[in-house]
């Protein structure tokens, strides 16, 4: 599913125009990305969590040439299916 698709279920879902469906969607994603860029947590219960974690430096291989490069620590954003999600996909 891509977003204009789910914009299509969340408007006839929730009864809504798609003009108002994208404009919540949107809002969601501008309030979880400023969220998570401030170090928060966003839990939906009964959906899911997204974090935001360290993964360390490492070094790894070039799979080319065999050479071996510096990965720098970066942050990365993690999510967490809840209960309700995770026995829906079962």
């Amino acid at each position: 599913m891509n977003k204009a698709e789910l914009i299509d279920a969340m408007a006839a879902g929730a009864n809504l125009s798609k003009a108002d469906a994208k404009k919540a969607l949107d809002a969601f994603v501008d309030a979880t990305s400023g969220a998570l860029q401030g170090g928060d947590r966003v839990a939906l219960v009964g959906f899911g969590s997204f974090s935001v974690s360290t993964r360390a430096a490492r070094t790894g291989r070039n799979p080319q040439t065999g050479k071996e490069i510096s990965i720098p620590a970066k942050k990365v954003v993690k999510f967490k299916a809840g209960a309700d999600l995770s026995k829906s996909v079962k």
